[in-house]
């Protein structure tokens, strides 16, 4: 164990060549590949509408050497020296609360960032910068904008260090498009990713399946392990074949909402995984909540493209809604699970 962050206890078994065999959340094994050689289809950003039909018939596709290693380093390189550091209060992915860093054993972040465009521009100027340029690259919008057949706008951010371990779900059930299945999610590798360091993993198909709604329950607020539950259930239920890419610096994974994905569990936990994750929705289109509330955007156009800046701490009020937030942190969550339950029903 390191702190609240668990790794598998046996190493992963080398099934044949270029591979090696390891357990998806359901408890099947499968293979993962341990280099790109080795690995499924995947893309070049030229090949324009064969990755879009590709991604359409699998709900995910893998793009190579999209992002410029330049860019991947400058967003790992002011991480280090800005954020790394700091012993700030920073919203974080898995639990949307304001928390100070939590380190593994090896000295990884495993407390995932939420929100790179949203941090203290005070305390974080070129992480928060470098991470805007990523994310808006021109090579990067055209690759979304393929795949939602219109202009992208930029509504949520993340970046890992760390692997946190995240369960298998559909983004549908806390995020999308108001029209269901029209957000993109995009997984940046800002580092070669090793098979043991909590690889991206995605069931291709599972875009088509219709999971039960938000309710009483299983509803985020209070019964969210039974949403986590049913999904397990269902890729059993229909056989679903999980695949982990390997992505080397500068690939790009993007992902349909409908499509049930996670991060394995980590086996070599002396690895990072390194990488920014953004979610797209079309520029024509709001922003759906829990399936249940249209949430109101606060947008800025950066590089062109309208990017999303939820709970701006460069803004003093909110940096006094994170004071009350880490202040009174019990109160404040209690607060915030009656709200969501009362909109999500």
């Amino acid at each position: 164990m390191n702190g609240p962050f668990a790794f598998a206890d046996a190493n992963p078994v080398v099934s044949d060549i270029g591979n090696i065999l390891m357990r998806d959340q359901t408890g099947r094994d499968f293979r993962v590949p341990l280099n790109v050689e080795c690995d499924s289809r995947y893309f070049s950003a030229e090949e324009g509408e064969a990755f879009a039909d590709y991604y359409r018939e699998n709900g995910y596709v893998v793009l190579r050497n999209l992002i410029p290693a330049d860019h991947c380093a400058a967003v790992g390189g002011w991480f280090d020296s800005e954020v790394k550091p700091s012993t700030d209060y920073i919203y974080r992915q898995t639990t949307a609360n304001p928390e100070r860093h939590v380190f593994s054993q090896a000295g990884h972040m495993m407390n995932p960032i939420l929100n790179i465009q949203s941090l203290d521009q005070r305390c974080f100027p070129n992480f928060r910068a470098a991470g805007l340029t990523l994310m808006t690259l021109p090579a990067l919008q055209a690759g979304v904008r393929r795949l939602l057949g219109e202009d992208p706008k930029l509504v949520q951010s993340m970046f890992f260090e760390g692997n946190p371990v995240t369960w298998a779900h559909q983004d549908t059930y806390y995020l999308d498009g108001e029209r269901p299945g029209s957000m993109v999610g995009a997984w940046i590798a800002l580092e070669d990713i090793d098979a043991g360091a909590g690889r991206f993993f995605v069931y291709p198909g599972s875009q088509r399946l219709t999971i039960q709604r938000h309710s009483g329950e299983i509803g985020i607020a209070y019964h969210h392990d039974r949403y986590k539950d049913l999904v397990v259930d269902l890729i059993c239920l229909r056989g679903l074949e999980c695949r982990a890419p390997a992505l080397r610096r500068g690939d790009v994974l993007f992902w349909s909402s409908r499509s049930i994905h996670g991060s394995l569990a980590t086996t070599r936990p002396e690895c990072s995984r390194r990488s920014v994750t953004a979610h797209f929705i079309p520029e024509s289109l709001q922003l759906l909540q829990f399936q249940s509330r249209i949430q109101r955007l606060d947008l800025q156009h950066v590089c062109g493209m309208p990017v999303h800046m939820p709970k701006d701490l460069s803004r003093p009020l909110n940096r006094l809604l994170m004071q009350v937030e880490t202040r009174f942190p019990k109160s404040f969550r209690a607060l915030k699970k009656m709200a969501i339950s009362r909109v999500t029903g």
